[in-house]
């Protein structure tokens, strides 16, 4: 028997909005009114007392029977406060505004999708953006964005299609339907398995609702018109989908609404009282899109689903009669192999960004050859010599009987356009970027980018080597997200003192430093066991830390020294601290790179 649920996401724009909101950064915590009691400080094993001495943060020998001060009452941290009776909120979204999204319906703007909050408040959907604000006037309105609904919903079908069940079809913008004929026994039920997803929904921050039943009008109309329990799942029995709808309104026949106020004005109000009315009379007055959603929801006509499709993993495969052994014999399959490959992305819409060659020997060990590529990229000829220079790590053994190309990795590519050659037109280096990343790894060719701040070891980072060579970035605030090629324009930033092209990942320590404070160079110093003597020296260059990222930074100060030894070597050097003040640091000597 065909079993349906129907999975409704009533709140799916906004629950998009609050979890971008929970991903971001989050913004700097206010300022509290009362002061913190340092509970480490307090005695264990002794319980509260409001008026102890560790609370009052007095000496031990002040207590009110040594003539010590008066008791103070000191809030309880771990006891929530309940002024004038009124329950604590229960989660921290009651404590934000009610949020709505707006869209734009030729000069109107209209609202969207309303969260619960501002459900109850009386905000709908369709509502004049200007009436609902001066209904709520603290209303937190943000932009909609349909299309990004629709990708997010497809994505979650997606998933849905891989883990729960194999036909996921969009029910309208914010559900889906599930087919669990044959797959509801794996997860222990029907109601197990819509238990499981609402639970899992929930935990993604999305409020969901479910329903099942024989067939798919019944179950999404139980799902937004039926009464819902606190779980938020609901099991109609099999055969039963009749007297389940019957109590609904019209509207959960997702009929078109200038039909459902026609059949108001008639007196009928509930499917029960519009399936008892004659079939032929319905079809002349409201058509065929009244009598066949009514059919369709009992059980009477048959509807299809247009499930999607999950993108299929993208391989090819060439078995061989007899094995092979020699790597002439693995680069002509090879050969031919690849411009399957290449035919299969291209039907995808497709560039490959890593290939794996799995060679399968006949004792069952398999051999594994990946390729990266730092673009996503379709041309054979190139994917062909990246795996061919590389043959020789494949140990064939006694033979390998099949040779395999898997896609692990692609990215949309479309048509590319053919441009005319022109001798000013930069040469592309994403052919050279492939072919030296597959030689010394990935994770050893980058390049280096600049951004905005004072610190060396945080002025530079690396960025991938394709990246154009971007403007240094501004820091970022928190829950603040940029891009780089929308950073507005900034003052071109350079260091004020020459920097080593190369610097150390990490300053090490030097020993055996003699220098006069506060402002002058060290005159020796040993590093990695060698000692040496400056001749020549410039500084200092002060560096203070940035207070606004580590408290611990606040006071921290740094004097860099260019200083060369008898050796003519040129090394960066630094001391913690300013020499005068103790909390600017301990005044040891770090070496951070060095010139030449």
């Amino acid at each position: 028997m065909k079993r349906v649920a129907s999975l409704y996401l009533p709140d799916w724009p906004i629950d998009r909005l609050r979890r971008a909101e929970r991903t971001a950064a989050p913004p700097d915590a206010p300022p509290r009114a009362q002061p913190i009691v340092d509970i480490k400080a307090a005695p264990r094993n002794r319980g509260w007392r409001p008026g102890a001495r560790w609370a009052r943060g007095e000496a031990a020998d002040s207590s009110p029977a040594q003539g010590g001060g008066p008791l103070q009452a000191v809030e309880v941290p771990f006891r929530k406060r309940n002024v004038g009776g009124s329950p604590p909120p229960r989660t921290r979204e009651d404590l934000k505004p009610p949020l709505v999204t707006s869209i734009r319906e030729g000069s109107r703007i209209l609202v969207a999708a309303t969260s619960h909050a501002a459900h109850l408040l009386g905000i709908r959907a369709g509502m004049a953006v200007t009436q609902a604000r001066a209904q709520v006037p603290d209303l937190d309105i943000r932009p909609a964005d349909p299309e990004g609904d629709r990708a997010d919903l497809e994505r979650l079908a997606i998933t849905a299609a891989r883990r729960w069940s194999p036909i996921v079809a969009l029910s309208g913008e914010d559900g889906l339907f599930i087919e669990l004929t044959g797959t509801a026994h794996l997860f222990g039920g029907e109601e197990r398995m819509a238990r499981r997803i609402v639970r899992l929904l929930a935990r993604l921050g999305v409020r969901a609702r479910i329903a099942v039943a024989d067939t798919t009008g019944a179950a999404w109309a139980l799902a937004r018109h039926g009464r819902q329990p606190q779980d938020g799942v609901t099991i109609c029995p099999p055969g039963t989908q009749h007297d389940a709808i019957a109590p609904l309104p019209i509207a959960a026949l997702r009929v078109e609404p200038a039909a459902i106020e026609l059949l108001k004005r008639l007196g009928v109000e509930t499917i029960g009282q519009l399936a008892a009315m004659p079939r032929a009379p319905l079809a002349r007055r409201f058509g065929k899109a009244l009598v066949l959603r009514l059919d369709q929801a009992g059980g009477r006509i048959g509807e299809p689903l247009d499930p999607v499709v999950p993108p299929g993993h993208i391989a090819v495969i060439q078995r061989f009669a007899e094995p092979i052994a020699t790597a002439e014999a693995i680069e002509h399959w090879l050969a031919h192999l690849m411009p399957r490959l290449v035919t299969a992305l291209a039907q995808a819409g497709r560039g490959a960004r890593a290939i794996e060659l799995v060679a399968d020997r006949i004792d069952g060990v398999p051999q594994r050859l990946r390729i990266g590529l730092a673009r996503p990229n379709r041309d054979p000829a190139h994917l062909l010599r990246l795996i061919v220079r590389r043959i020789e790590e494949i140990a064939p053994g006694y033979g390998i009987d099949a040779l395999a190309l898997h896609v692990r990795r692609a990215d949309p590519l479309g048509p590319l356009p053919v441009e005319e050659r022109l001798e000013e037109t930069p040469a592309d280096i994403a052919p050279l970027v492939d072919t030296l990343a597959n030689r010394i790894g990935e994770t050893r060719l980058w390049r280096s980018r600049p951004v905005e701040s004072d610190v060396p070891e945080r002025s530079v980072e690396p960025a991938p080597a394709l990246d154009p060579p971007g403007r240094p970035a501004a820091p970022l605030k928190p829950g603040d997200v940029r891009r780089l090629d929308r950073t507005p324009d900034l003052h071109p930033w350079h260091p004020r003192w020459p920097r080593p092209v190369r610097m150390l990942r990490r300053p090490e320590l030097l020993d055996h430093v003699i220098a006069e404070m506060p402002d002058h160079p060290p005159r020796r110093f040993t590093w990695r066991g060698t000692t040496h003597k400056v001749v020549r020296a410039d500084g200092p260059e002060r560096v203070n830390g940035e207070w606004w990222k580590r408290a611990t930074e606040r006071d921290s100060v740094r004097d860099y020294f260019r200083v060369e030894d008898e050796a003519g070597q040129r090394f960066w050097l630094f001391r913690r601290g300013d020499g005068e003040r103790t909390e600017t640091g301990d005044l040891a000597w770090f070496m951070h790179g060095a010139f030449g």
